[in-house]
């Protein structure tokens, strides 16, 4: 079966074969190869919207079944922003970095106890019929006080897991897809293909 992966964040797609690279008969699709693939409107009120617009968009336009996810991060003291405009906080010419400095002013003051936040992802798997599995997945932590590590991406370097002491950009990457929200939501969307690449459903939803 193939599988479009639709996704240009390079970090998401080594996340994504990490996962899935050894799956039987799954032969996995870079968005790339498909140059004039206009990008979908991500309107959605959650995680779980976006990711159904991401994937039914992708499984229609290119006649395959595709995933996509939606992820971000929810911070208890700031009502539970950025949310779904985790990739977009701060306006489309923010960076990653502009966008952690955004984060560590607008929770200048706050004590560690109240500085609770989640990252939360949910993954679609289309297929062309409008058809659609889901996985999703979270990872509980705090935000700290100032970047640090230089792996991951995103709101990685500010995002502490307390029972390491570390942030998500300073973990391994072996580590990070064992605890990580796209790594459980990966894990559950690794089950979902299996079972759709088995020989007596091979390219067929069930």
């Amino acid at each position: 079966m193939k599988l479009v992966i639709a996704t240009g964040n390079p970090g998401k797609i080594a996340e994504i074969h990490h996962k899935l690279k050894d799956i039987p008969g799954l032969e996995l699709v870079p968005r790339s190869f498909f140059p004039n693939l206009p990008e979908p409107r991500e309107d959605g009120a959650t995680f779980r919207e976006n990711a159904h617009i991401k994937a039914l968009n992708t499984a229609r336009r290119t006649g395959l079944p595709s995933m996509a996810d939606d992820s971000g991060l929810e911070i208890d003291a700031l009502n539970g922003r950025p949310g779904v405009h985790s990739a977009r906080y701060g306006g489309a010419g923010a960076t990653d970095e502009i966008r952690n400095r955004m984060i560590l002013e607008e929770m200048r003051g706050i004590a560690l106890p109240m500085r609770r936040a989640r990252f939360v992802c949910v993954i679609a798997i289309a297929f062309p019929d409008g058809t659609v599995h889901e996985a999703q997945g979270s990872c509980e932590g705090v935000i700290g006080f100032e970047p640090r590590g230089c792996g991951g991406f995103g709101y990685d370097p500010i995002f502490l897991i307390p029972d390491t002491g570390l942030t998500m950009a300073e973990i391994p990457l072996d580590e990070k897809n064992r605890i990580s929200h796209r790594a459980k939501a990966l894990e559950e969307a690794r089950n979902i293909l299996l079972r759709l690449s088995a020989p007596r459903g091979q390219g067929t939803p069930q």
